[in-house]
């Protein structure tokens, strides 16, 4: 078996595949505490680990995690977190208008660390300190090593996947030290430190495989061929695809996976937006009586808050969430409008910077069940919208670790031994 875990912004999910990828048991659950709370992705990950079946759990050769890009903390160099203010991570979506000027603009990881470090240096905070994202830190825990970070979840933070190195304006910071080790996904970092194993039921021999970012782990469940795009419909608005090589514009990010290059861009505004005014069975009653045919001529930007990433990279953009329907059904197929006008500009800001155009859009998430805002996209992107009910993001990490681990070596990383066995070993928080 394999264990992949799926770290995004609504909860958590789990999933054991076995030996031939296909999914043996799946569990989800939202976060214990705010999402900002690390403390809470841990307890999360603990309290599902012991939903699963034991026998299954002690058969678990190899994990890897995905998780929110951008999410940033900072902790020190054994995991553990700093008090007060500080003990929260910046969600991936918060922009930091006052380091507009960072690598990357107001909405990178960059920016983020920067405006971390000015809250450390504020409370007297001293170092070292490490500067991890989401995914990255939970890794660390799993390998009581916090010195990795994969290389699909830093590049907001400025690692050049061509160059293989920090871009230099961030090398040549002062708190260059804090940045991790690199190592692309699918790397197999080392074997799981005792307790954390203890904790989560799984065997100490298990493999501790990088991972990749949430909109990566989603994409590669859909199992995207040429022409597809995958629209990933979240609590935000992920759209990604396949290319011949990376793209640049702002708001866009590129990853390698296998050689090949994953390109797209994460919109802030997603389905998130509609649960600020309707709950999860209203929505599906009201969708009932909308007539996706009939548009209502309402121009909404559903944004969760001020600030954009994609397809514009506006950290001062505010939402437009009025004038307000008196029909809940015309409201709600509003806002459905405005998500699905910013799915095509989307689309076409991929193409315009390169991008193959999409034959058809491959849906995943919890919008993409939606039928009548499924039929909505479809009329306005002109192309087939297929749902991809099965796909998990977590299996997907699941059959990662179960490749990594598979490989003639083990996928051991050649330059890292066992993490429990380093020669300077650190013991994970409890």
């Amino acid at each position: 078996m394999a264990l992949g875990i799926d770290l995004g912004t609504g909860g958590l999910r789990l999933a054991l595949v076995d030996g031939a990828g296909e999914i043996a048991a799946q569990i989800s659950g939202p976060y214990p505490s705010p999402f900002p709370d690390p403390q809470g992705w841990r307890q999360g990950l603990r309290a599902l680990s012991a939903e699963l079946p034991k026998k299954m759990m002690a058969q678990v050769v190899a994990v890897a995690i995905d998780g929110t890009s951008g999410t940033l903390l900072l902790c020190r160099p054994d995991g553990s977190l700093l008090g007060g203010a500080l003990a929260e991570a910046l969600p991936y979506g918060q922009a930091c208008p006052e380091h507009s000027a960072a690598p990357g603009g107001a909405s990178s990881s960059a920016a983020r660390a920067l405006a971390l470090l000015a809250k450390a240096e504020a409370a007297a905070a001293r170092g070292p300190f490490l500067l991890r994202h989401q995914a990255d830190w939970l890794m660390g825990w799993l390998l009581g090593d916090w010195r990795w970070g994969e290389a699909g979840n830093n590049l907001r933070l400025g690692w050049d996947l061509g160059q293989q190195r920090w871009i230099e304006a961030i090398a040549s910071q002062a708190w260059a030290s804090y940045l991790p080790e690199i190592r692309p996904s699918g790397t197999a970092l080392g074997s799981i430190c005792p307790e954390a194993a203890r904790q989560l039921g799984l065997a100490r021999e298990v493999v501790v495989v990088a991972g990749t970012t949430d909109g990566n782990a989603s994409a590669l469940a859909a199992e995207p061929g040429p022409g597809d795009g995958v629209a990933i419909l979240g609590t935000t608005t992920v759209l990604k695809q396949w290319a011949d090589g990376p793209l640049t514009g702002p708001g866009i990010s590129n990853h390698q996976i296998g050689g090949r290059w994953l390109v797209g861009g994460a919109a802030n505004a997603g389905a998130g937006v509609l649960l600020q005014f309707f709950s999860p069975g209203q929505i599906e009653e009201l969708s009932n009586q909308i007539d996706p045919r009939q548009s209502t001529g309402l121009k909404l930007r559903p944004q969760p808050g001020k600030g954009e990433r994609f397809p514009v990279d506006d950290p001062e953009l505010e939402p437009v969430l009025g004038p307000r329907p008196i029909s809940d059904a015309h409201f709600l197929q509003a806002l459905l409008e405005g998500l699905t006008d910013l799915e095509l500009r989307g689309w076409q800001t991929l193409a315009d910077l390169g991008a193959p155009r999409v034959d058809r859009v491959l849906s995943v998430g919890g919008g993409a069940r939606n039928r009548q805002w499924r039929q909505m996209r479809s009329l306005a992107l002109g192309k087939p919208v297929l749902l991809k009910p099965q796909a998990s993001a977590a299996a997907a990490m699941g059959r990662l670790a179960l490749a990594s681990w598979q490989q003639p070596s083990g996928g051991m990383e050649s330059q890292c031994p066992p993490a429990q066995m380093s020669s300077t070993p650190q013991s994970p928080p409890h």
